[in-house]
């Protein structure tokens, strides 16, 4: 028997206006979302998968194609969904009891029965005894339990979740985590389907029935999908675990299905080449290990767990050392290439001036640098930069280009940028650097 579809795209965009037109943040999704299912939207920082649970709840309206709920057309709020963030994003001033029935008060639910409902959901996520409590009474793990009783309370088609562990310790994710897959499990879930946004591939693998990779070249479109058939509880540990993480990670850290569209040394423009978020001291602490690795070549899922951290904790990291020409990726193999053993043996010194070098390959430092190098002053405010940045980026992206263009420039003794007067300077120690 077919399962049924709740949710669907078709032909799905989203622009942002920019300073010069429209931004594209989503390029023609087609996606449907079944009743009995979980589905992770996985992807890098910047490939719109917030965006398009966004445009699925009806919170952000699709700017061509379509959006359906149980066949009807969105014009709106979604009225089967209900949603879990990042932020608990809870009311300071109402309790938890008060939190949970805010839902069903927006209803026009009766308070005898939105109280009945809310201390169900209260008890079914384990929150019992803290009705009463205010969020600032509660741990991360408890004021997250409130934000999912406030979404599961009202009973949605489809619960949505925005990175929804990732403000808590890892401890208490995993903690929460397993105990929504059993409540899963048990057919007492109150909602019908779930769409889970994740930049962590374990998660996606561990929870989901099927993983929607996103990519972002140069917006964000499907770049794979794949259906988790593995049993639960899900073993991290298991052959079978393994190989299906591997698969995603080769998918994500791969190239974009068509060679012409990467960008290529020389054909770098601030359009087609974003810098990732990356710290200087992150990627030259990467760098070291994996020199210290003997041939200066490392399996990226087997340094992560070395490391202790999740392959997506070091994606970014490895971006940006692929940026500057500092490591391969073959395959899931991080190769340091001559520059890249050079700067991880380097002193300080030499290692900024080979930085320096590097970021040749940087379009938006160099952009800044020729700027500054062209000004009577050597001077030029960060809004001329915020202005030519909005040519191509969203507000939110914009300012997470220029925040890390300044620490690699500041490190790089490229220019300085001066927090009070909000401008960047050509320094002295910059004519030095090619």
């Amino acid at each position: 028997m077919t399962s049924v579809i709740l949710l669907k795209t078709d032909a799905l965009t989203k622009t942002y206006a920019g300073a010069d037109g429209e931004l594209p943040v989503l390029g023609g999704i087609d996606l449907e979302i079944r009743e009995g299912e979980i589905v992770a939207l996985l992807g890098k920082s910047g490939s719109g998968k917030s965006t398009l649970l966004r445009c699925l709840a009806g919170l952000v309206p699709a700017s061509s194609g379509s959006v359906t709920y149980r066949g009807e057309e969105l014009r709106g709020a979604n009225p089967g969904t209900s949603m879990v963030f990042q932020s608990f994003a809870l009311l300071p001033w109402l309790t938890v009891q008060q939190n949970v029935e805010l839902g069903l008060e927006a209803q026009g639910i009766t308070p005898a029965e939105r109280a009945q409902a809310a201390a169900e959901a209260i008890d079914l996520i384990g929150l019992d005894g803290f009705e009463s409590a205010y969020p600032k009474e509660l741990s991360g793990g408890m004021r997250q339990r409130v934000g999912f009783a406030r979404a599961l309370v009202v009973r949605p088609d489809v619960l949505m979740m925005d990175e929804p562990f990732s403000a808590l310790d890892v401890l208490t994710a995993e903690n929460l985590r397993g105990e929504l897959m059993e409540l899963w499990e048990s057919g007492s879930f109150p909602a019908k389907s779930v769409v889970l946004v994740t930049h962590n591939i374990e998660e996606a693998v561990l929870m989901s029935d099927r993983v929607v990779v996103l990519g972002s070249h140069p917006y964000g479109t499907i770049r794979d999908m794949f259906d988790i058939r593995l049993p639960r509880p899900r073993q991290r540990h298991s052959t079978a675990f393994e190989a299906i993480v591997d698969a995603i990670y080769q998918v994500m850290t791969g190239r974009p299905a068509k060679p012409e569209a990467a960008a290529q040394p020389g054909k770098r423009t601030l359009a087609n080449t974003p810098l990732p978020t990356a710290g200087v001291d992150g990627m030259a602490g990467l760098a070291e290990i994996v020199a210290q690795r003997g041939a200066g070549e490392a399996d990226l899922a087997d340094l992560a767990e070395d490391l202790g951290l999740e392959v997506d904790d070091v994606l970014a990291l490895v971006d940006g050392l692929e940026l500057l020409g500092f490591v391969e990726l073959r395959n899931l193999e991080l190769v340091l290439t001559d520059q890249g053993a050079a700067f991880a043996s380097a002193d300080v010194r030499q290692s900024k001036l080979l930085f320096a070098d590097a970021l040749t390959r940087a379009p938006l430092v160099q952009f800044i640098v020729n700027t500054l190098n062209r000004s009577d002053n050597g001077a030029q405010r960060a809004g001329f930069f915020c202005d030519v940045l909005a040519h191509h980026y969203t507000q939110s992206h914009l300012e997470r280009q220029l925040e890390t263009a300044t620490d690699w420039g500041r490190y790089a003794e490229l220019f300085a940028y001066h927090a009070d007067s909000r401008q960047y300077r050509l320094e002295k120690a910059a004519h030095t650097h090619p």
